[in-house]
């Protein structure tokens, strides 16, 4: 068991996912507090000093609040589209020029021992991706914010050992909840966020015989309940002929704390 995939927070209040190998350590977003993440990895035996990169999908706060100061205190490399970069700004303070890099969809980037693969996604941010991270023989995937599914991220997620991916929202508790309407037609736009529906009828496409474990995320506390996403999923998944908890299994990924830690 050389690789280690663990979702330490995923949520529509912060997402941030560690993947790690004997030599290498990487994230993918901090969208919580410095002193969070710190903690999240203490429970996983991985000191933030041994972090290699921070990769960011985009700009938005629950995807990069602590980004800015884990950079700092640690010299941290940070990678990001040339539009996120532009969206972060100074949002999260300053950065040193060396830990400013710059990842372009479909170009592989390679941190030691791991290659990572960002992937374009249609989500309301300028230039936002999903990433592939390869390591061992293995491939993990973390895809969320997501406002449909296409083609591009159906090769990319296809033939993942393992699968974060996103379960935001439940259609109507989302159309009969609280929040105004032009918020609630953003998250079920094109370029809002992925219904539980959805990732179950992708789930049951996509599936293949080497997808291991699912992650259901980025769920949103409004509008979703996590044994409504599971259940959700788990019946179309059935419906299709995946039996889950057997071969493959599907786990949610929690919303404060660190999920189960995956080891392939």
């Amino acid at each position: 068991m050389d690789v280690k995939f663990c979702p330490l927070v995923s949520g529509s209040s912060g997402n941030s996912t560690y993947i790690g190998t004997k030599h290498t350590h990487i994230l993918i977003d901090a969208g919580v507090s410095c002193k969070q993440i710190v903690e999240h990895l203490n429970e996983l035996h991985v000191n933030p000093e041994d972090l290699d990169a921070i990769f960011v999908t985009h700009e938005h706060i629950d995807h990069i609040k602590g980004v800015g100061v884990l950079s700092r205190k640690y010299d941290i490399p940070v990678y990001a589209t040339p539009g996120t970069w532009e969206g972060i700004g100074s949002t999260v303070g300053e950065f040193s020029h060396k830990n400013i890099r710059y990842v372009y969809k479909d170009e592989q980037c390679v941190i030691n021992d791991i290659c990572v693969k960002p992937f374009e996604i249609p989500h309301d941010t300028i230039e936002p991706v999903a990433y592939s991270v390869f390591a061992e023989d293995k491939k993990m995937t973390v895809a969320t914010d997501i406002g449909h599914i296409t083609d591009t991220i159906k090769e990319n997620v296809y033939e993942s050992d393992v699968l974060l991916l996103e379960a935001n929202h439940d259609i109507e508790m989302l159309k009969n909840g609280s929040y105004p309407w032009p918020l609630k037609k953003r998250i079920l736009g094109d370029k809002g966020h992925l219904s539980n529906v959805a990732a179950g009828e992708t789930l049951s496409e996509l599936m293949s015989g080497k997808t291991k474990f699912a992650f259901l995320g980025h769920l949103s506390n409004e509008n979703n309940e996590p044994h409504l996403a599971y259940e959700t999923v788990k019946k179309i998944l059935e419906k299709n002929g995946v039996k889950v908890g057997t071969y493959f299994k599907l786990d949610m990924a929690a919303r404060y704390s660190n999920s189960l830690a995956v080891e392939l």
